[in-house]
């Protein structure tokens, strides 16, 4: 695909964002190589161009030009310029939150009880926004790492850090007393970009296409069963699929296949269901693309 128009993405080099980025990417069908240490890279079934950067580098990145599109926290996008790029897409992946966390032994009785402290953070514009919307003045010290350790180094009374599973806030003597903003990746581009009639703004949709199609089979599941026909009207009502079961009469009278797409939150409530109405040989798939 050389000399053909590409889209330019800039992803995480490296860590647990970048993987679930390059994992949704490949799911589109997209080929590319795994070498860490490239800095650039061209799909190669695909009009499309990987820059491996920090993921505090994306939105500096994309708002500058140099990426048309980045994935990146949402909590990265709202520290450093909540207004310069607008969300695509929400996908999902690498959930977090912004959570205040206080020595075990240190009394809260919600936020106000900050008023006055000194609470250590690596987001001090996120936390800055939600104290004052919250009306409480406390002192802000900026980390750029390690934030844990400042209430038992002196630094802080408290701190608000991103929380996955609060393990590291136990090792160093801590406890989450209260989440105060979720996270999770999000593709972001400039300001006006999907609006652009341009070569690259249509990469764009073909890949938003993919991508959303990946992203909506994950909350599926494609079940097979064999049923007696008279059931077949109660099972329609239970979850009637994309459209409608699809029922195929057997050898045997009195008794049809069916299959059916659930969504995977309500799948082991219509399992029950389908039990009760005689279902059998029950076969669960997960499914790789999905579209509307």
């Amino acid at each position: 695909m050389e000399g053909t128009e590409r889209l330019r993405l800039a992803v995480q080099k490296t860590g647990r964002l970048s993987e679930k980025s390059l994992e949704i990417i490949a799911g589109c069908g997209i080929s590319f190589g795994s070498d860490s240490r490239l800095l650039k890279e061209h799909a190669r079934n695909f009009p499309l161009e990987f820059l491996f950067v920090r993921d505090d580098d994306i939105p500096a990145y994309v708002r500058d030009g140099v990426a048309d599109i980045g994935i990146v926290g949402r909590n990265e996008l709202d520290e450093r310029c909540p207004d310069d790029l607008e969300i695509v897409r929400d996908l999902g992946f690498a959930q977090c939150r912004l959570s205040v966390a206080v020595p075990r032994d240190f009394p809260y009785g919600g936020l106000q009880w900050l008023a006055g402290k000194r609470i250590a953070t690596s987001y001090p514009n996120i936390l800055g926004r939600i104290l004052e919307e919250r009306g409480v003045t406390a002192k802000i010290c900026y980390l750029s790492g390690s934030v844990e350790i400042a209430p038992a180094a002196g630094i802080a009374d408290a701190i608000c850090d991103l929380v996955s599973s609060g393990t590291t806030l136990l090792m160093n003597g801590l406890r989450e007393v209260e989440p105060l903003y979720s996270s999770t990746a999000v593709m972001v581009s400039r300001q006006g970009f999907m609006s652009e009639a341009s070569p690259r703004q249509v990469i764009l949709e073909r890949l938003l296409l993919r991508i959303d199609s990946v992203i909506r089979a994950k909350s599926y599941k494609y079940i097979m069963f064999n049923l007696p026909a008279d059931h077949v009207t109660a099972v329609s009502k239970i979850a009637g699929g994309m459209k409608s079961p699809t029922v195929t009469p057997l050898l045997e009278e009195g008794w049809v296949s069916v299959q059916m797409v659930v969504a995977e939150d309500t799948f082991w409530d219509i399992f029950e269901k389908l039990r009760e109405l005689g279902a059998q040989g029950i076969l669960v798939t997960p499914i790789e693309k999905l579209t509307e």
